[in-house]
């Protein structure tokens, strides 16, 4: 990806590169021949010669550079211009080369230069005549035509200017936004592999486990299978940790499969019981249907409580408490443990970081900390009005 949005920029500046040496190219040939023509209509100016090619052609070769090295090229168009017309060759296309150069300094946002060549072209070049020819000067009337359309030229190439720049924070814009929504789209992958493969993977450690602890007389293959399987389950669990935080800045497509809802916290209750822990399952309020987003978020809260249950709480009963209200709907997870963590669970690993991710998504709020009586309470309160 680095090559390719590198190779852009610069594919479009050769590209420029070419069109503005074919445009200086073609000057440099077609405006000696204009120039010529032009001088056999108009008397009392020094004949058109080799030298007035010269400077003609020196004109227009600079805008070969104009978009690279826009104020300098126009400096030297606008010298080459006045020894033109100071050697009192006639007037002709010449002028060509320094409208385009102006043009392109106001485009690209050189503003003061711009202004300095058309105050210094309107102080001098409409009175070389008078000066060196003892012509009459120019009137009011051909002053401000003139002044008129250095205004305009500036003015278009402000407004190109201006919006270039708008439709490069227009891009910008669109880039972020898709940046952003990746990320959110990452953050919820991230959430759900870590909520429901991890939970998994945590059940099967301490089901394991368990099964070791009270099964000490087992055949040796079955202890060695029983522990291979516990081993396996916690590597499982570290390699998860490190997909979890690849996976936070390196995204991947959100999986296809719907999210389980609140209608299936029987079976993370029945998934979450193992000797040692018991868990049971209270419901306040009526049961009805809910958004999706809230209740399947609604459902990861408890998973993933569940599982912190079972890795921290040692010897413990949990209680699952699913309130229904008016306009919103609590999940609650309880639980009376005594191991060695209970007292001091992480407060900013991936699990509580996705449930405060999860839940403020929503616009809810979430308390993860102890219960007042001992043990370890998660609780989650969704709004129901409004969520989607």
């Amino acid at each position: 990806m680095t090559t390719v949005n590198g190779s852009a920029p610069e594919a479009a500046r050769r590209t420029s590169l070419l069109a503005d040496g074919a445009l200086a190219a073609a000057l440099a040939v077609m405006l000696p021949v204009a120039a010529y023509f032009a001088a056999h209509n108009q008397s009392g100016h020094r004949p058109f010669d080799g030298w007035a090619i010269a400077l003609v052609i020196a004109s227009a070769s600079p805008l070969a550079l104009r978009r690279r090295h826009p104020v300098a090229v126009l400096a030297v168009i606008f010298g080459t211009t006045l020894i033109y017309f100071v050697l009192g060759y006639a007037d002709g296309p010449i002028w060509l080369p320094l409208i385009i150069a102006y043009y392109t300094a106001a485009a690209l946002g050189h503003r003061l230069a711009a202004v300095i060549a058309a105050v210094a072209g309107l102080a001098i070049f409409p009175w070389l005549n008078h000066g060196l020819q003892d012509r009459s000067p120019p009137s009011a009337v051909v002053l401000a035509m003139l002044a008129a359309w250095l205004l305009v030229l500036l003015g278009i190439g402000e407004a190109v200017r201006i919006r270039r720049e708008r439709a490069a924070t227009a891009a910008r814009i669109r880039v972020e936004e898709a940046r952003s929504r990746a990320s959110e789209e990452r953050l919820r992958m991230a959430r759900e592999l870590h909520d429901s493969l991890g939970h998994y993977l945590s059940v099967i450690s301490v089901q394991s486990a368990v099964a070791l602890n009270l099964n000490q007389h087992l055949p040796e293959p079955v202890q060695a299978s029983l522990e291979a399987v516990k081993q396996a389950s916690k590597e499982a669990l570290g390699e998860l940790r490190s997909v979890l935080g690849i996976l936070r800045q390196d995204g991947e497509p959100a999986p296809r499969s719907p999210a389980p809802g609140l209608a299936r916290v029987g079976d993370l209750v029945s998934q979450a019981s193992a000797p040692g822990l018991e868990v049971r399952a209270e419901t306040e309020g009526a049961v009805r249907d809910l958004p999706f987003g809230v209740d399947a978020a609604a459902y990861r809260i408890v998973q993933e409580a569940l599982t912190n249950v079972a890795r921290h709480a040692g010897p413990a009963t949990a209680t699952v408490r699913v309130t229904y209200g008016a306009e919103e709907v609590t999940v609650q997870v309880d639980d009376d443990g005594r191991g060695p963590a209970a007292r001091q669970q992480p407060a900013s690993g991936n699990g509580i970081t996705g449930m405060r991710e999860r839940v403020a998504a929503l616009g809810g709020e979430l308390y993860a900390g102890p219960c007042p009586g001992g043990g370890f309470r998660v609780r989650a309160r969704f709004p129901v009005s409004g969520a989607r």
